[in-house]
């Protein structure tokens, strides 16, 4: 013991409340990333829904009238990639890929974007963040 009363820990619990104060930072800058993430993630998948639902519509005129109207109308795959393009072109919903895949009935969109998160710098390194989403429509029908 030292003479005038004091123990050699004294000032021992400042690392301990600034490890406290790390911890939970990291967890309070770690949920905002995740909330920016995650609204990112619905923003594409809207755009992706819409998209999907304008290529449903886009009935393939010619085989419409070669064909007819059966159960479904025909979907071709450059009739849903012109109303996907069509759709997107208005400039509001940035996307770095789409696709279009379709059986004549059904139409399925995948789209990409990438997206700078909050805080990215220290979960991702900087690099920006791959958000994707598919969405799927059916051809309307009269039946």
């Amino acid at each position: 013991m030292r003479p005038d009363g004091e123990d050699g820990e004294r000032g021992s619990t400042l690392p301990l409340v600034l490890v406290c104060w790390l911890v939970a930072a990291l967890m309070t800058f770690g949920a905002i990333a995740a909330s920016d993430a995650f609204l990112e993630q619905q923003q594409v998948q809207s755009v992706c829904d819409g998209a999907a639902l304008a290529a449903a519509n886009a009935t393939d005129e010619a085989a419409l009238y070669a064909i007819g109207v059966g159960t479904a109308l025909p979907l071709t795959r450059a009739s849903t990639q012109a109303a996907v393009a069509d759709q997107l072109a208005d400039g509001r919903t940035a996307l770095h890929s789409w696709s279009t895949e379709t059986d004549g009935v059904e139409v399925t969109v995948r789209c990409t974007r990438y997206a700078e998160i909050a805080f990215g710098w220290l979960f991702l390194g900087g690099q920006p963040l791959e958000r994707t989403a598919v969405a799927g429509a059916r051809a309307p029908t009269t039946s």
